[in-house]
């Protein structure tokens, strides 16, 4: 199958906007979110909706680039690679989906923070948020921070999954699921 093929199926369908795997570098994120605002004028989506979609797959391709680890066995090597997709899927909801490779303790760091978002309701969520940024904890310096709180208050839900790929090594996969 040649590139054309692929981008009839996709345009046919109008399923996915963006798909891209590999290094992640903050003017690659600046780039691709470009992209993004073309397609998302070009759809006509309404501007809380695109926004939504734009700070949720910035943070995502942020997470990656500063928490990516190599699948080496040898190690914990820092690798900005990963792969991240923003479509469209049922019932006209927007999902963006990540995937890349973290270490049990960029796992113990980022596992607390989701389990606490799930416990949360839209409420909890923002008063949660508006206490951690108040107190400056879980910056995006001290990794894992308030991110996946910014992505929860801007999305209709969210799955993760962390899958053992050996040597204390994760895949990390994330959705968000944006209407």
């Amino acid at each position: 199958m040649d590139i054309q093929a692929i981008e009839k199926i996709l345009d046919a369908d109008g399923i996915v906007f963006l798909t891209y795997g590999g290094f992640i570098t903050q003017s690659l994120i600046a780039g691709m979110t470009d992209a993004l605002e073309r397609e998302s004028e070009k759809k006509d989506l309404n501007q809380g909706l695109a926004n939504n979609i734009f700070v949720i797959f910035i943070e995502l391709s942020q997470n990656m680039m500063n928490y990516s680890k190599s699948r080496e066995v040898e190690g914990d090597t820092f690798d900005p690679k990963g792969l991240i997709m923003v479509g469209k899927g049922e019932n006209d909801a927007y999902y963006v989906l990540s995937q890349n490779i973290l270490n049990d303790s960029d796992k113990n760091k980022i596992l607390p923070k989701l389990e606490e978002i799930g416990q949360l309701d839209n409420d909890g969520l923002k008063k949660r948020y508006r206490e951690l940024r108040k107190t400056g904890r879980d910056s995006h310096g001290q990794g894992a921070g308030i991110g996946f709180y910014e992505i929860a208050k801007r999305c209709e839900s969210i799955s993760y999954e962390f899958i053992p790929i050996g040597e204390g090594k994760y895949y990390f996969q994330f959705k968000a699921i944006v209407k």
